[in-house]
């Protein structure tokens, strides 16, 4: 089952990356790891550092992809920014979250994806 979840992953981030890539996205990086976690994307669009959340979801039964970024995720993600900025000694560029939402059919074809830009504030 992980392994399957991990696939499905995956593929929404391949997917993500592409539909950004064609809506104007310079992606700068893919899995950006560190000791607290993990940023799917780091994105340049237009004059913003974006860091983007990947969501993919092959139900709906328990709520969209979107849904899935709680108060907690949310808070994470601004962690994994703000050490992102410090690491490469960012101080005074505008920045923001957003979220790719991706939903498969069972036959793993897009069946929606959508970008919520600026999805998680300060």
């Amino acid at each position: 089952m992980a392994e399957a979840r991990k696939r499905t992953g995956d593929l929404g981030e391949k997917l993500a990356r592409q539909y950004l890539a064609r809506n104007g996205y310079e992606i700068l990086e893919q899995n950006y790891r560190c000791s607290i976690g993990e940023i799917d994307i780091v994105a340049r669009d237009g004059n913003s550092l974006t860091f983007v959340e990947v969501r993919t979801k092959r139900s709906k039964q328990f709520g969209t992809p979107e849904e899935s970024v709680t108060p907690a995720k949310q808070a994470k993600l601004i962690e994994l920014a703000q050490t992102y900025l410090q690491k490469h000694e960012i101080t005074s560029e505008d920045w923001r979250i957003d979220v790719v939402a991706v939903e498969l059919k069972k036959d793993k074809q897009v069946s929606r994806i959508e970008l919520i830009k600026n999805a998680v504030g300060e």
